[in-house]
């Protein structure tokens, strides 16, 4: 598995990470068992990033994380975790005093005395930009009770603020075939900042699994069903933010890209991890089989053809049809 510097952090982490959000509900039920030998199977795979939040099943995934790490001391993963939807969104929740709260919680649930990495998990536009936030940042990090912080971002100029606040290690953004605003200008600055890029929503929230038809249906409790028209956090993070039955035509053109002998998941992760800038890729996972079949895709080659398909899919299915002012 390939491995990349993470930004200001440099930490050396897998190119395919983990999304543990799957692993805390949110998506439908996770049973305990099955949460560690996801993580198993993806650490036995040479993935040694795993990216978490405490609000995932309510501290469920950072727990699961915790107990896997305590039962396997030896390994060298890295933990990235987030805070900030605990509270109300208003920026002045954004405050020293709530960050040690939820830094402990989290601290509690991971089994550890310092966090790898915290970021911020996209909060109101305005904390991005507010020096005091950065200063709260880093009175954890000399206080030892945190190593590095980045944000979590749903927009490009969210990224590009925070880029400019030398403390900031990462920025998690999402990023895939189906949403390639980042491309255009957070990536090079990322670049020529230093700045680690975790690509969050690799599939398009399954839709570049291949694996879904106009019948597919979600349980009640899974975001795909839910949030489908963003009435419960930005529309951006559930297909793409684009009808369930046009994404599914967009991957009708998709699947003609894939290289032969590879699956479309794993042509999806891979063409995000052949960017330029991009550190990860955290495709989540819900069995071992998933989890072994996304770090594959670390494997799997891009050609210029391949980019050129991926830019007419947008042009023609998204690029008019989802955030246009982003």
């Amino acid at each position: 598995m390939e491995q990349r510097i993470l930004g200001r952090t440099g930490r050396n982490v897998s190119v395919v990470g983990l999304g543990t959000w799957q692993l805390g509900a949110d998506w439908g039920t996770v049973d305990p068992a099955q949460a560690q030998a996801v993580l198993a199977a993806s650490a036995e795979a040479g993935v040694n990033f795993f990216d978490t939040a405490d609000v995932y099943g309510d501290g469920r995934s950072e727990q699961a994380i915790g107990a896997f790490l305590a039962d396997n001391p030896g390994l060298d993963i890295t933990v990235a975790t987030k805070m900030g939807r605990r509270a109300e969104q208003r920026p002045e929740n954004y405050s020293l005093a709530n960050f040690r709260e939820w830094v402990d919680r989290s601290r509690r649930n991971l089994r550890t005395d310092s966090l790898d990495l915290v970021q911020l998990h996209c909060p109101p536009t305005e904390v991005y930009s507010n020096a005091e936030v950065y200063d709260a940042l880093d009175t954890l990090v000399a206080e030892g009770a945190i190593r590095n912080y980045g944000v979590s971002v749903e927009r490009t100029d969210e990224a590009l603020e925070a880029m400019r606040h030398e403390g900031t290690a990462s920025v998690q953004i999402i990023l895939n075939a189906f949403r390639l605003k980042p491309l255009d200008a957070v990536l090079p600055a990322a670049k020529a900042a230093g700045v680690g890029i975790i690509a969050r929503v690799p599939l398009a929230s399954g839709l570049l699994s291949g694996k879904y038809t106009k019948d597919t249906s979600f349980a009640e409790d899974d975001h795909r069903n839910f949030n489908r028209s963003g009435d419960s956090f930005d529309v951006g993070e559930t297909f793409s933010g684009v009808d369930f039955e046009l994404g599914l035509k967009a991957v009708a053109e998709f699947e003609n890209l894939v290289p032969e002998g590879a699956g479309t998941a794993q042509a999806a992760i891979a063409w995000i991890a052949a960017q330029e800038g991009v550190t990860s890729v955290i495709p989540g996972a819900r069995t071992v089989e998933q989890a072994r079949s996304n770090a594959a895709a670390a494997g799997v080659s891009i050609n210029e053809d391949f980019n050129e398909g991926v830019r007419w899919i947008y042009d023609h299915y998204f690029r008019g049809a989802i955030h246009p002012r982003w």
